[in-house]
């Protein structure tokens, strides 16, 4: 008789513990996935083992048994310990961290393989080394030739050839039977990447996770992982989760991206996740970027990291020149329209010397809001409180954080005025503008609006490669690794879009989409121009951004960061209490905060900043307050144990059901 310690699926705090069960099933192993009854109605449940023992321990009563286990799912005992880890870390329910490793579907009832279908690069690419990129590469291989973990961070000016490095990095560990993962910050990368790995290495060796695979797809692929017969895993984020066996490297590309961070339960973070599954392995990880995060550039000072530099492009090409255009003196000059005259007549010349041009604006829609000029109404969700953005395509307002949509209303539903007007200007505003500056252009628009539909991006994508698109228009979409020759031009047509979000990464933020939309331009022989305009031309983020200088605003920004103690001096830990109740969220927001300066010294209670109300307060039917915690390294395990059994009494108390406590560790959203 074994004595198993159960991950029950059932999804409440109150029962987030490990359950001890009997087992009379031979060579049950931790991860397994086997069914149990559980709870008073001894309603049968799924349930993944977390430790085996050869006796059941003190305080065992009513002692139930495994009824049986699945012969088709399960899990490793590294998966589990990382679920662990991702309970404590990010406070998550265990169930939760396990279902992240799960696949997506189910098993084809029709026994048919259902295989998604990969791009695939017109050739394999494979080029020439330069002497940086060799130099790189004999520091690298010796690490992965060895094994033992050890994290580098690849510091490489955009067009550096950081993915040659990859690829080759993966060959090596290939050839040393060991499993890949690559990682990429958006799906619409994806194809590109995969083109690139699959004209490499054959599309039987790589399998491909990611959302905008079907359920079954995604199901089939997990298998061929699990299975062993793909060595080569690439995706987006959820892609660190995938069942590989002995993993030998973990490549994160434009590791600064904040949509490595989920920012739904469990909100992780997937360059932890990477480097907690390389230490178990024994794995390299490579982590990528043009414009290393300020936590990255940070461990590596600390020597947790070791950098590797990329400081030429591979085609010895310049960077780009790049030109700041100050907007305020465009409007005392009588221009008020979104392109500068620098701007336009760089795209004239652009298009005229047969060149394409990217064109970037983080803001998707038409215009960012609705309003009455008459009384000042802005159209708002009714369920977010957060205003509506126009979008000309479908002539409606749409919510951007929970997608409402509503029609426009015939008049100013405040005071009955025909005065409603569009403010603002998203991507929709600029393409229609530049379609009417260039009518002989083709001009297309890469946002999430049109990378909705499954292969929209990937296409969209081909038709630039393949010079039939003259202008691309995009978000950050277009700033992300996308590799064009014929790029001539890159436009930024607002610098100040991310400078003015209310978010202490946000001078970061800026100078990273700069960075990266500006390297976008002159990939090919010739040296490309970059446009950036801004009401702000002399802030420190935009300046060193347009002169390439990561060192300058690296120094700047961790003086500022360490004067309020901001990552990566800590964690910033966001506590959020919701409830239906308006009085009671107050009231226990009030209490939880207070008890958390109570366990505080004088200095500590200063980093405890709240409560005060989310900048969405009401979001349906509950009411949410905001508290946030600087928490220093010293303070860590302390405040995540008080933090988790605060959690644990509010499931179990008098107060369960009266309000919910939420934790997000280093968040990217402040609604």
């Amino acid at each position: 008789m074994l004595y198993l310690d159960l991950i029950v699926d059932n999804d409440t705090d109150r029962t987030d513990s490990l359950y001890t069960y009997g087992c009379a099933f031979d060579g049950v192993a931790v991860g397994a996935r086997v069914f149990a009854p559980f709870a008073a109605g001894n309603r049968e449940r799924a349930a993944f083992v977390a430790a085996v023992k050869d006796e059941p321990g003190e305080g065992v009563k009513g002692l139930k048994y495994v009824t049986r286990v699945d012969e088709e799912i399960s899990l490793d005992a590294n998966a589990i310990e990382i679920c662990l880890w991702m309970k404590k870390r990010y406070y998550c329910r265990c169930i939760e961290a396990v279902r992240c490793f799960l696949p997506a579907g189910r098993l084809s009832k029709r026994g048919r393989r259902r295989t998604p279908a990969l791009e695939e690069a017109p050739e394999d690419g494979r080029v020439a080394l330069t002497g940086e990129q060799a130099a790189v590469l004999d520091r690298i291989l010796p690490q992965i030739d060895g094994g033992g973990y050890r994290t580098f961070l690849i510091h490489g000016v955009t067009g550096s050839g950081k993915t040659e490095i990859y690829l080759r990095a993966a060959e090596r560990t290939l050839e040393r039977g060991r499993t890949v993962i690559v990682l990429v910050p958006e799906i619409s990368l994806t194809p590109q990447t995969i083109g690139r790995f699959v004209a490499r290495f054959g599309r039987e060796r790589i399998a491909a996770l990611h959302s905008k695979l079907s359920a079954g797809e995604r199901y089939d692929e997990w298998m061929r992982i699990k299975n062993g017969e793909a060595r080569i895993v690439i995706g987006a984020r959820s892609a660190v989760f995938a069942p590989a066996g002995d993993i030998g490297l973990i490549v994160v590309d434009e590791e600064h991206e904040g949509t490595y961070k989920s920012d739904m339960s469990p909100k992780y973070d997937a360059i932890e996740v990477s480097v907690k599954r390389a230490i178990q392995t024994g794995a390299t990880v490579l982590l990528g970027s043009a414009t290393p995060s300020l936590v990255s550039s940070y461990r590596v000072e600390k020597r947790l990291y070791e950098r590797l530099r990329l400081c030429e492009r591979h085609n010895k090409t310049p960077l780009p020149r790049v030109q700041i255009v100050d907007m305020r003196e465009e409007l005392k000059n009588g221009n008020k329209s979104i392109f500068s005259l620098a701007l336009y007549r760089a795209l004239d010349e652009t298009l005229a010397a047969g060149k394409q041009a990217i064109l970037f604006l983080n803001r998707r829609g038409y215009s960012t809001f609705v309003s009455c000029r008459s009384c000042g109404y802005v159209m708002q969700c009714e369920d977010c409180g957060i205003s509506m953005t126009y979008h000309k395509a479908e002539d409606e307002a749409q919510c951007h954080l929970c997608g409402a949509r509503r029609a426009l209303p015939p008049a100013c539903p405040d005071c009955g005025s025909a005065y409603l007007r569009f403010f603002g200007t998203g991507t929709e505003k600029v393409e229609e503008l530049a379609r009417e500056l260039f009518p002989a252009a083709r001009v297309e628009r890469l946002d999430f609006d049109t990378a909705r539909k499954k292969g929209s991006a990937a296409g969209l994508l081909a038709r630039f490669h393949k010079g039939k698109t003259q202008i691309l228009v995009g978000t950050q979409l277009v700033a992300k690794g996308l590799d064009f020759d014929n790029v001539g031009l890159v436009g930024i047509v607002s610098a100040d879009v991310s400078l003015n979000v209310p978010d202490f990464r946000s001078a970061e933020r800026s100078f990273q989409l700069i960075t990266q939309a500006a390297g976008r331009a002159g990939r090919g022989v010739e040296t490309g121009r970059v446009i950036i305009q801004s009401y702000k031309p002399d802030h420190y983020a935009i300046c060193a951004a347009a002169e390439n200088d990561y060192a300058g605003f690296y120094g700047t920004e961790l003086l500022l960061r360490k004067a309020m103690d901001y990552p990566p001096f800590g964690d910033l830990v966001q506590i959020a209490v919701s409830s239906q109740d308006e009085a009671v969220c107050a009231a226990a927001a009030d209490e939880l905060a207070g008890l958390l300066r109570a366990r505080a010294d004088a200095v500590s209670q200063r980093r405890i900043l709240g409560p005060g109300e989310a900048r969405i307060y009401k979001a349906g039917d509950l009411f949410r307050r905001l508290i946030y915690a600087k928490v220093p390294p010293r303070d860590r395990e302390a405040f995540e144990l008080f933090l988790a059994q605060r959690k644990r009494t509010l499931a179990v108390g008098k107060d369960s059901g009266k309000y919910s406590i939420f934790v997000d560790v280093n968040p990217y959203s402040y609604l």
